[in-house]
């Protein structure tokens, strides 16, 4: 028996153990473990980029390696910056070239501080027309040495770097005619949740309406109340989420942060909502200026319900609504995930 649970306990831990994928240690800026590059070629790279360090501390390490295995090259990138924690710990300031020979696959992964400037669209664009077009023709060298000179030279000028973003910006552009039929199609939601709202929040204020003339017993009613809430709700949600797709796309730059990273204002707004709401049936009622104030506990009126809430859409009670250095190591740096693929 012991023996057993000793044999299980090992089986366990091995398993364990092998499912925790292990990284290449990194140990120089340049590792050439997948061996494209001649003596002269790394040394050419290596120096390159240890200069580059020196003067900035920003980290940029290329690793190359013959095969991915079962990882996908994302998960393989930032794994690997992860473990050897590349940049400066305080700065975030390192980029990893993976290079993947059998796989043809590349992938320039970015640590948080760099982020901003080799944005995932800079990243993008370097691997398409930098790189790919050098490793179709099998000069690997090539294609990852003069990547290496555009990212070191965006970082040195800033005033390039913008330039290069504003060309992707500008080759990127939508044409009139598509944002002319975007913002239509994404009018077109708008409005329709804006209609299930209105049908949704109409229904809600007549509840409490009929709540308060006794035509809805309060019974039923405090059951049917959530059903029209959940109706003008998903219209809300229907109507505010093209609105917000609406206003990036139009660069309205709405910040809208504070309302995420603290929900303490839904205290207030959910109780307001409600009184709102039955200000709303009282001015209604008194609107009308024919209808009495009195209180039905379980009894409705089967004609009220019938006529005000059968077409509605909400219905009554009971139903629903639908290397070549041995000096090199991490800084303590990391990565989100930031950067592009490509493959060739």
């Amino acid at each position: 028996m012991r023996k057993a649970l000793l044999f299980h306990f090992f089986l366990l831990v091995s398993v364990l153990g092998f499912a925790q994928q292990s990284y290449l240690d990194i140990r120089a800026i340049v590792t050439d473990s997948a061996q494209i590059f001649t003596p002269e070629q790394l040394n050419s790279l290596t120096s390159k980029l240890n200069r580059f360090e020196s003067e900035t501390t920003n980290q940029l390490v290329i690793l190359t390696i013959n095969e991915l295995g079962y990882e996908t090259i994302e998960e393989y990138a930032n794994g690997t910056f992860n473990q050897n924690r590349l940049g400066q710990e305080d700065k975030d300031n390192g980029i990893l070239i993976l290079f993947s020979k059998n796989d043809r696959e590349v992938r320039i992964e970015v640590g948080y501080g760099l982020e901003p400037y080799i944005t995932d669209a800079v990243a993008s664009r370097i691997i398409r027309n930098t790189m790919i077009p050098k490793f179709k023709e099998e000069d690997y060298f090539g294609g990852l040495d003069l990547a290496t000179d555009q990212m070191i030279g965006f970082l040195l000028d800033p005033e390039a770097l913008e330039e290069y973003k504003q060309r992707i910006e500008e080759d990127n552009a939508m044409p009139l005619w598509a944002k002319i039929v975007m913002i239509l199609f994404l009018s077109v939601f708008v409005f329709a949740g804006g209609f299930v709202f209105y049908k949704g929040y109409s229904a809600l204020i007549e509840m409490f309406r009929g709540i308060f003339i006794g035509k809805l017993g309060l019974v039923p009613g405090i059951f049917m109340i959530p059903f029209g809430m959940l109706q003008a709700g998903f219209g809300l949600v229907f109507m505010l989420m093209p609105l917000f797709f609406l206003s990036m796309f139009l660069e309205l730059n709405i910040n809208i942060d504070p309302l995420t990273e603290n929900l303490s204002w839904l205290y207030y707004a959910l109780p307001g909502f409600f009184v709102f709401t039955i200000l709303l049936a009282l001015l209604k009622i008194m609107l009308k200026g024919k209808e009495d104030f009195k209180l039905s506990w379980v009894k409705s009126d089967s004609s009220y319900m019938s006529k005000t809430f059968s077409s509605s859409g909400t219905h009554s009670f009971g139903s629903g609504s639908g290397g070549s250095s041995s000096s090199f190591s991490g800084g303590g740096g990391s990565s989100g995930g930031g950067g592009a693929s490509g493959s060739w």
